[in-house]
């Protein structure tokens, strides 16, 4: 049986000495990703680049696999979507950023936004759970571990307490990352969806971060913690469950954000090192080719074409494919062809990622 969220325990029993602890250093390093993420001129480079390499690593949870360089293809040759994991990795991220345009402007998080953000991640619009039969198994042995809850009219009340446990503060006076853990395992456990609920609930943990002002972009992402702990996450989830023992799923959680935050940091100031290094150069060996706006398209798009060039920098086809063809020849980009398309490559870009 699900346990509503109006009968979670109150907040002091919640913030026990060692998740106080934990709180302490993850917003430290939150704090401090926010910063730094704010020092990368143009966001859109960070979200486009970071929220692919998320959806990659939340669908391979799901044993949903592709290459880096198969999913970078696909966000600029038409011909790349017969690669079926990537098409499922590139709805991901549109879901992603969905989700950020539609809550960036008054910061709810509601459950019509979740279902349009999901119908995205899905490409479909079967919604929310009207059908019995849902279970969530032992992946291993497939014994049933838990059944969430069947009836419509619960899964829909579940989620609008849900709605305004993560928006009205009054009801959980806690700190936020103790919210945001249990949010995300609450929102597991109704498991709404017929599928893609994990997918829906880490899309979640990032726009709440941005929701309650922790970050600005939607540039912390847990995917790749879990992978690395994913026993231990798919434990805890079940234990919390049956034992109604906050502590240590709030403890894992927290450390995730810790964690990431380290991670992510570092990612983005070595994306901020490429690009003064990128600028530097391009001044030096091509400056009548500089622009900010050339310089936001080489990191924006870790794979590039003509057209892209084209619309960033509001030039010809012509123009775009000589500046392309400089940028080669300088070493800036690689030249590569799938069929009849040209793609550019920011080699050094993808090895930050790999």
């Amino acid at each position: 049986m699900t346990k509503q969220l109006t009968i979670l325990p109150r907040p002091e029993h919640l913030e026990t000495r060692a998740v106080l602890k934990q709180l302490v250093t993850a917003h430290r390093y939150l704090a401090e990703l926010k910063g730094v993420a704010a020092t990368i001129p143009n966001p859109e480079i960070l979200i486009n680049a970071l929220s692919l390499q998320e959806a990659k690593d939340s669908s391979e949870i799901e044993n949903i696999f592709t290459t880096q360089d198969e999913l970078f293809k696909a966000a600029v040759l038409s011909d790349s979507s017969r690669n079926a994991a990537a098409k499922e990795v590139r709805r991901y991220a549109a879901a992603l950023r969905s989700g950020f345009e539609r809550m960036r402007g008054d910061h709810l998080i509601t459950v019509n936004r979740i279902v349009e953000f999901h119908q995205i991640l899905m490409g479909s619009d079967a919604g929310i759970r009207k059908l019995p039969g849902t279970v969530i198994k032992n992946l291993t042995t497939g014994e049933t571990v838990f059944t969430p809850p069947q009836d419509p009219s619960e899964i829909q009340a579940l989620l609008t307490d849900l709605e305004r446990f993560m928006n009205d503060d009054t009801v959980c006076a806690a700190d936020p990352l103790i919210v945001m853990a249990i949010a995300h395992h609450q929102f597991e456990s109704i498991h709404p969806f017929y599928d893609g609920n994990g997918r829906a609930g880490r899309i979640l943990n990032s726009l709440y971060l941005v929701a309650k002002g922790l970050l600005d972009q939607p540039v912390l992402y847990l995917s790749g913690y879990i992978i690395g702990t994913k026993a231990d996450y798919y434990s805890l989830l079940q234990s919390t469950r049956e034992t109604n023992n906050w502590e240590p799923w709030l403890l894992y959680l927290i450390r995730g954000v810790e964690e990431t935050s380290k991670q992510t940091i570092g990612l983005i100031e070595a994306i901020r090192n490429l690009m003064s290094s990128y600028e530097e150069r391009i001044k030096k060996d091509l400056p009548k080719l500089y622009s900010h706006e050339l310089l936001g398209n080489l990191f924006r798009h870790p794979y590039t074409k003509i057209e892209a060039v084209q619309d960033d920098l509001g030039v010809s086809r012509l123009t775009a494919s000589k500046y392309l063809s400089a940028l080669t020849e300088k070493g800036f980009v690689e030249k590569h062809r799938s069929g009849k398309y040209n793609y550019y490559v920011n080699r050094p870009l993808i090895r930050i990622f790999e």
